[in-house]
Parts: structure tokens; sequence; C-alpha cells
């Protein structure tokens, strides 16, 4: 039992020690971040859409990944009635805790703004701002990939990776199904 305790107290101790690392943090909340990229006047509307199975098919093959639901809720925002950008938001696991992103997309299909909303891994995986911003401009290319226009982050491999999925997810839901619908 003598034995127990200092070893208790020294695994209490760097635990402790650990637990600001390992602090889950939420940066923005969605109505902050909806303010935030659409700050010029636009009136922003909630919509839904429901994915067939073709687009659901389409999304995947275009993202080269799995989508979840085929429910899409996503933000419009117009202003004179001239749609200036859609705004969506995806929870993805990283490793194994979730992140929250909202990606910005343009009328033109190209990114205009990822943002992180919260991030529950470790801060040591947390990308930063400057790299978020490697999405502006780009369309869902073959480019659009780690290692391509995307750069990996030293020891955030995980991070870079479901990130840049969930990019490719939403963007790939915009130009299959939402882009069209708004044609309509």
């Amino acid at each position: 039992m003598v034995k127990f305790i200092p070893s208790f107290m020294l695994a209490l101790a760097i635990v402790t020690s650990s637990a600001p690392t390992l602090r889950a943090q939420v940066f923005l909340t969605q109505e902050q971040a909806l303010r935030a990229a659409f700050s010029n006047g636009e009136d922003v509307s909630r919509q839904t859409l429901f994915l067939t199975a073709g687009q659901l098919a389409d999304i995947q093959k275009l993202a080269r990944s799995k989508v979840e639901s085929k429910l899409v809720v996503y933000y419009r925002a117009s202003r004179a009635g001239k749609l200036t950008g859609c705004a969506f938001f995806e929870t993805t696991v990283v490793r194994n805790k979730s992140a929250t992103l909202m990606i910005v997309v343009n009328p033109d299909s190209s990114l205009r703004w990822v943002q992180l909303l919260a991030f529950y891994e470790p801060h040591d995986y947390l990308p930063t701002p400057r790299w978020l911003a490697l999405f502006q401009n780009k369309f869902l290319t073959d480019g659009l990939w780690p290692k391509r226009d995307i750069h990996h982050i030293t020891g955030a491999t995980l991070s870079v990776q479901a990130l840049t999925l969930a990019v490719r997810r939403l963007l790939a839901t915009y130009v299959v199904a939402v882009a069209r619908e708004l044609q309509k």
C-alpha cells in the first residue's frame, strides 16, 4: 500500500500538469461564425436539402469521402436578391475526438473561408489560421489534397487529413446539389 500512494501521486501530478494541453476549446459559436462570414449586410437564411441517391453517390465520388447523411443544412447569404455565398457546418472526428468547422463557398464554387469553430483534440494538433487560409480561393480539384495544394503540419497529420476530407465533402455537396438547386 505504501508503494501505491507515491505511484498514484506521481500519476496524478502528470495528468494534472498535462491538463491544459488536453483541454477542448470552442472558438466561435455558429451564430458568431455566420456574422463574421457575412458581415456586409447580407440576408442569411437557413436552407435544408435532402440528397437523392444519385446526388449522394456523385458527392462521395467527387469528394473521395463517405457522406454520413442525406440531409444537408446550409446557410444562403444574399444581398439585393443576389447570392453572395453559402456556409456549411460539419463536425468530424480527427483522431478520436471531434472538430467542428465552417466553410463558406462563393457562387463560383471556390472556397472563400474555412474556420474551425471547436477543436476537442489536444492543442498540439490544432491547425493554425495560416494553414486554414491555404483553402481560400481553391476549387474542388485533384490539387485539393494534403501534399499537393494543402501542406502538411508536422505532428498533426490526422488533423490535416480529417479537415481536408471534410472540406472536400462540403465543397462537393455545394457543387453537386446546392449550386444546382440554386439555379432552379
